[in-house]
């Protein structure tokens, strides 16, 4: 499951010999921490809220025992502050604080001043190219988008993004330590908006929002097509090696027929901006295309997470192994 092209590199962190700092306690980091902790990896959670840092260790340790090893929280240390790191220790940090350029481009320059020449510098931006974080830094050739996907612990795929100065060495070192971490990283060789999951991803909801607009199927029947159709399909093959099975000549018709009539709008579909602007988020405002409770909430995220424990177990054969530290004493 290599990305096609690429070549490892002569030597690498392996994650049961470093120390990982994770910035920001918020949830996409627990989660982080979650994935490096399973790989018996040394990390450090630093968290300034006091309230939230003292829920790591609960949060983490939940994230763990959703995925049977429980034990590894021993691997979980929390920070208040940069300050409190030995940074000569530190092989590895992934930046998961708030979507501001301004503060990652603050923190990154921090960074530099604080971690050992070879550490690797990763964000987790998922708005911002690593190229424009990275922008008149020294350190911009060893920084990195680490780019996870909610739930991190959950959801095995990383994409690994080089930026116009990061060095290969430096993308692949990090690739390599992810698949040790039992991740599926995937190398998006130019930082483009999106990347790589999230351009295909909205090439999709682009279409799926103008066939609500156009009053062509209902929200419920969109999602069942998708879940139930070419989607569930897709758990066990990708667009591309699907075609294959199907026949590129019958993709090929098929598109000449639809290109044309296919959504092309550079705006997002009405929609979704009407309830936008009716302050109508989803979930976190309790209603969305659907209504929401904090019940129906909790037994919606419970079913949620449910399938996709389920969904790993299916694809355990195929996924990357966990390079822990179990493993290597064998």
């Amino acid at each position: 499951m290599q990305s096609a092209n690429f070549t490892a590199p002569a030597h690498f962190f392996r994650p049961s010999r470093s120390h990982a700092i994770v910035v920001g306690g918020g949830t996409m980091g627990a989660d982080v921490a979650v994935v490096l902790c399973r790989a018996g990896c040394h990390t450090t959670l630093v968290e300034t809220n006091t309230e939230r840092r003292d829920q790591l260790p609960q949060q983490v340790g939940n994230g763990l025992n959703q995925l049977q090893v429980g034990d590894r929280i021993q691997n979980l240390h929390t920070a208040a502050s940069l300050e409190d790191v030995d940074w000569q220790k530190v092989d590895v940090v992934i930046e998961c604080i708030p979507e501001r350029l301004d503060i990652k481009r603050a923190l990154f320059a921090q960074l530099e001043t604080l971690a050992r020449p070879d550490t690797l510098l990763a964000s987790n931006s998922s708005s911002f190219p690593i190229s424009a974080i990275a922008e008149g830094l020294s350190s911009a050739g060893r920084m990195v988008g680490l780019h996870f996907f909610m739930p991190a612990h959950l959801t095995p795929l990383v994409e690994v993004v080089c930026g116009k100065q990061t060095q290969e060495e430096s993308a692949q070192n990090l690739h390599s330590f992810m698949r040790q971490c039992g991740m599926v990283p995937v190398l998006v060789k130019r930082d483009l908006p999106g990347f790589l999951a999230n351009r295909l991803q909205h090439a999709l909801a682009r279409e799926a929002f103008y066939l609500i607009d156009e009053g062509v199927a209902s929200p419920e029947d969109v999602d069942a097509a998708v879940r139930f159709g070419f989607g569930f399909r897709f758990l066990a093959a990708g667009p591309v090696l699907q075609r294959d099975h199907a026949g590129l000549e019958v993709h090929c018709a098929a598109g000449a027929t639809m290109y044309p009539s296919l959504a092309a709008n550079t705006e997002p579909a009405r929609c979704l901006s009407e309830r936008v602007a009716q302050g109508k988020f989803g979930m976190k405002s309790g209603e969305g295309f659907f209504k929401w409770t904090p019940e129906t909430i909790a037994q919606e995220r419970e079913r949620y997470q449910k399938l996709l424990l389920s969904g790993l177990s299916l694809l355990a054969d195929e996924l990357p192994p966990v390079r822990d530290a179990d493993v290597e004493q064998q």
